[in-house]
């Protein structure tokens, strides 16, 4: 499912990719604590992950909320959106926390598990978090397959993707990026998928050794849009060089950000 093909149909955008991670690394990752950075890419990743399904909480939300939790939700938001976000801080650091284990069915489930534990039930009546869905799906302007003929090829999608990384002869952000198409195509949770896709292509990146990708809000139309063309082309070549472009971006606007906070300033008085 995922050869070395791929890498080779992408080769400019993985040497321009490589050789600005190695300046990204030296110049912004490598200078901060592990556990700052840690905290940064949570909240910037939940903030925005959640912001594509809906949720309106601002990465200046999502920070406070992080660090004072349901004590004080800002004005105008509800109480389901702040649980969206702190179920996505627990699911994230209970899968970031097993990186050296492989993908397997199990972690999924019980990824799904804590990222919808409170909110699924309210969405969904009778739905249960962690538990693959009982019925056909849709969602936007697709109707998905046989929900049970797309659940059985869950088993073999993280199978393949684990031998992949094992293999290390696939891009990992082309890899990220053919998981995640396969995995949204197959829908097998009655919500969340696109948020437990998100969490898992960046657990892959992680376990790689490559900084996580950020979705952000803005782009949620470019990004929709390449997973549709999924279906409508045959192809996700369009889903892998928007990863590249939204990781060559980030990389790029937080090296230009630092480099600008970094100078001189002058002060009148």
């Amino acid at each position: 499912m995922f050869v070395a093909v791929f890498s080779s149909m992408f080769e400019k955008e993985i040497k321009e990719y490589e050789a600005l991670l190695r300046l990204y690394r030296q110049k912004v990752t490598d200078r901060m604590s592990l556990d700052d950075l840690k905290e940064y890419n949570e909240i910037l990743f939940s903030a925005h992950s959640c912001a594509i399904e809906g949720n309106s909480f601002s990465v200046n939300d999502t920070r406070e909320l992080k660090e004072k939790g349901l004590g004080v939700i800002p004005q105008g938001k509800t109480l389901f959106e702040a649980f969206e976000i702190l179920e996505h801080f627990k699911a994230y650091e209970y899968l970031f926390s097993r990186t050296e284990g492989p993908l397997t069915e199990e972690l999924l489930k019980q990824t799904h598990q804590i990222l919808m534990e409170h909110t699924l039930p309210y969405k969904c009546p009778g739905a249960q978090a962690g538990m693959y869905t009982e019925s056909d799906m849709c969602a936007g302007d697709t109707i998905f397959g046989e929900h049970e003929k797309l659940i059985e090829r869950v088993p073999k999608l993280l199978a393949s993707t684990q031998q992949a990384i094992q293999a290390g002869n696939v891009h990992p952000v082309v890899l990220a990026a053919r998981f995640h198409g396969f995995f949204e195509y197959l829908h097998p949770f009655r919500d969340g998928n696109g948020r437990i896709g998100r969490l898992f292509s960046n657990f892959i990146l992680h376990k790689m050794g490559h900084p996580i990708l950020i979705i952000r809000q803005e782009s949620k139309e470019e990004y929709i849009n390449a997973l549709r063309l999924i279906r409508l082309e045959g192809t996700d070549e369009h889903l892998i060089s928007f990863f590249f472009q939204t990781t060559l971006q980030r990389m790029t606007s937080e090296m230009e950000e630092k480099q600008k906070l970094g100078k001189p300033m002058l002060f009148c008085f």
